[in-house]
């Protein structure tokens, strides 16, 4: 089991070649396995950055999540209360974004690997990272 953080996702999306070699085999490993989670918090941080406009795509934010979503065995994590408790209940080590608290709350309490390129995440020894 995986969790994919934002930036994986967009990247696996589009632009793989930004993926670590590492990070792009555990993903097509996760996806033959039908073992992909990803936060619901990074559907909205993606509609977030293309109304920002810091992502540019061709289509609607929905649509274009709605493709990313078809196209990989994806589940989407709701938050829980376990993963709200959690996400605020993290040391400082996680940092202080809300989103990578969220997530990183879903992979622990998923017991999933974290696929992120986040370097404060990669260095918190409560996250079990890949990249």
């Amino acid at each position: 089991m995986i969790v994919l953080d934002t930036c994986a996702i967009l990247w696996d999306a589009l632009s793989p070649n930004q993926l670590s070699g590492k990070a792009a085999a555990a993903i097509s490993h996760a996806d033959a396995s039908n073992a992909i989670i990803i936060a619901d918090i990074s559907l909205w941080e993606i509609a977030m950055l293309i109304r920002k406009g810091r992502l540019e795509i061709d289509v609607s934010a929905a649509r274009f999540m709605q493709i990313f979503l078809q196209s990989r065995n994806v589940v989407v994590k709701a938050i829980t209360p376990e993963i709200a408790e959690l996400s605020v209940n993290l040391g400082a080590e996680v940092g202080n974004d809300p989103a990578d608290r969220i997530i990183a709350a879903t992979a622990i309490l998923t017991n999933a690997r974290l696929i992120t390129a986040d370097q404060k995440l990669i260095d918190c020894t409560l996250v079990d990272t890949l990249w």
